[in-house]
């Protein structure tokens, strides 16, 4: 798929599809149109085209991780010892296969890397740090951090004009 460019034009339209999208992805398109005062076939190209660009990167169905038994969401920072490209880029694979990980960012600061676990337990997390980061030669050190309520979750991005 190809990816959205800092020169991907999107107008009010787009904007007010992608709005109702992201609240809920499941909105038919002929009431999408009645929203936005397009028809239903218009809506249909502007989402493929939206999707065709990478402006949307997937449809999904967000899970409440406690509902599905992976009630702890654990935040963590972690320093690398050597930023060479190879071992950041090996970094980044890794943790993406990691299916606990649900979110990955390479970052600029104190730390390298910052994380958003989920797992069902604290000993499951200890395993998983184990694996990560006490068995990375690469890991100097990581910061834990225990979500003690879920205030604000989501993924939607402001999408005015």
């Amino acid at each position: 798929m190809a990816r959205a460019s800092s020169s991907t034009a999107l107008d009010a339209f787009d904007h007010a599809i992608l709005r109702i999208l992201q609240k809920d992805n499941t909105t038919p398109q002929r009431t999408i149109g009645e929203a936005v005062n397009l028809s239903a076939p218009a809506v249909q190209r502007r989402i493929k085209r939206l999707e065709e660009t990478g402006v949307i990167e997937a449809n999904v169905a967000v899970v409440n991780p406690a509902k599905v038994g992976q009630p702890l969401t654990i935040f963590v920072e972690v320093e690398v010892i050597s930023e060479t490209a190879e071992l950041i880029d090996l970094a980044k694979t890794e943790f993406s296969a990691a299916p606990e990980i649900q979110q990955c960012y390479y970052v600029t600061g104190e730390a390298d890397f910052m994380l958003v676990i989920v797992v069902p337990t604290m000993t499951a997390y200890e395993a998983l740090a184990r694996r990560l980061f006490f068995g990375n030669n690469n890991v100097k050190k990581f910061r834990t951090f225990v979500a003690m309520d879920r205030v604000k979750v989501g993924l939607a991005v402001p999408c005015e004009i």
